[in-house]
């Protein structure tokens, strides 16, 4: 008898017999399972839109057209080129080798890099010390405001000994003749072209008041990546006395500068201190002596050295110039003025409110940066004697 029950199973097994039997014979015609492949796909792209480079974002301005002879004409271009490939060789082939290409190899340059964003400053004490002088608290500060983004250090006399120590580590004779100058100035002007060296970034006397932040200090339309060193003009004096009131007839300050490690100028000026120090440590020669201290290490140095980079076939090719480049061509400039891979500001950009030479005032659009001419490095005695004429 069949019972409900029984009904219901057979009715399951005739139903799965009829669907297996349809799927086994289906149409030919029937549509394929979607892949990746039935996925409709975007045409090629074109040979000349392939060869089209995609657009990159950057915080740089876009590179501007290289002026005639890199520099101004006739002055001769620049060759300065990014790092070199640093082929790994033994410390002590490195120590075989002149100072100038030890300090090149632990310190390579590459012109392509940005500007580290670092302001260094020394003292005999640190902002958080009770002992920091009222007198600074306001142009040090005046740089952390500007510049929230970088870091900000003022190193002291002991930390400097430190820092110098673990950076030159590898170049004991820096480090033998910055121990052995007899006198702290000598010792704060060795130590700003040694920290921007192995470091870059800015330093800056503390006696100085930032005006603007230093990412306005070059017009926008110049290539970050063209330049790795920002200068300034401390003494244009246009007078025939000029020699009785300073070393040189164009002088670059050296209380603010910024720079991207391993600058050759840098390089050269670091190797001619050390040089020149162990010569007359060996000699007897080193005094307590102040009185040719911006020879030695100061902005007479400091310009003769920009000079003779200026002006060195390594870096520039002279083939096209009429001559060396002088004074004469950064005399009585309004504006940023570019060498090779070098800025070099007008005086009122680090020196206005002199009231000399064709420098502006503070508000001036050029004004960066304010020196206050405290002579802190001298005797109490000499202080703001004689730091303008």
């Amino acid at each position: 008898m069949l019972t409900f029950r029984r009904a219901l199973v057979i009715s399951a097994a005739v139903l799965t017999l009829l669907f297996i039997f349809r799927s086994s014979h289906s149409s030919p015609t029937q549509p394929k399972a979607l892949t990746a492949d039935s996925l409709v796909h975007p045409e090629p792209i074109s040979k000349t839109n392939a060869e089209q480079p995609a657009r990159q974002e950057t915080t740089d301005p876009p590179k501007a057209k290289p002026k005639e002879n890199g520099a101004w004409k006739g002055a001769g271009s620049a060759q300065i080129n990014s790092k070199k490939p640093k082929t790994q060789i033994s410390l002590d082939d490195v120590r075989k080798r002149p100072l100038r290409d030890q300090l090149e190899y632990q310190f390579p340059y590459d012109v392509d890099t940005k500007f580290p964003a670092y302001i260094w400053q020394t003292w005999k004490y640190t902002p958080a010390s009770g002992e920091f002088e009222e007198v600074f608290r306001e142009a040090e500060a005046s740089w952390t405001i500007l510049h929230p983004t970088f870091v900000h250090e003022v190193i002291t006399d002991t930390v400097a000994v430190h820092l110098m120590r673990h950076l030159y580590a590898s170049v004991p004779e820096v480090l033998e003749a910055y121990n052995a100058l007899p006198l702290p100035v000598l010792k704060a002007d060795f130590f700003r072209y040694l920290i921007l060296l192995a470091r870059g970034g800015i330093y800056s006397d503390i006696d100085t008041a930032a005006l603007k932040s230093a990412t306005d200090w070059v017009p926008t339309d110049v290539p970050r990546t063209s330049y790795g060193l920002v200068i300034g003009i401390e003494a244009d004096p246009d007078r025939e006395d000029w020699a009785q009131w300073y070393s040189r007839r164009i002088q670059f300050c050296q209380w603010t500068i910024q720079a991207k490690p391993g600058h050759p100028a840098l390089r050269n000026i670091v190797a001619n201190i050390t040089e020149e120090t162990l010569k007359r440590k060996a000699e007897g020669r080193l005094t307590k002596d102040t009185k040719n201290i911006i020879e030695f290490t100061g902005p007479a140095l400091w310009t003769d050295i920009i000079f003779s980079f200026f002006n060195d076939p390594e870096y520039f090719d002279m083939s096209t110039s009429k001559g060396n480049i002088t004074w004469e061509q950064f005399t009585n400039i309004k504006a940023a003025k570019k060498a090779g891979d070098v800025i070099v500001l007008p005086i009122t950009s680090f020196s206005p409110g002199v009231r000399q030479m064709g420098a502006g005032e503070d508000d001036d659009p050029m004004a960066f940066v304010k020196h206050n001419f405290e002579g802190t490095w001298k005797p109490e005695a000499e202080r703001h004697i004689g730091e303008v004429i």
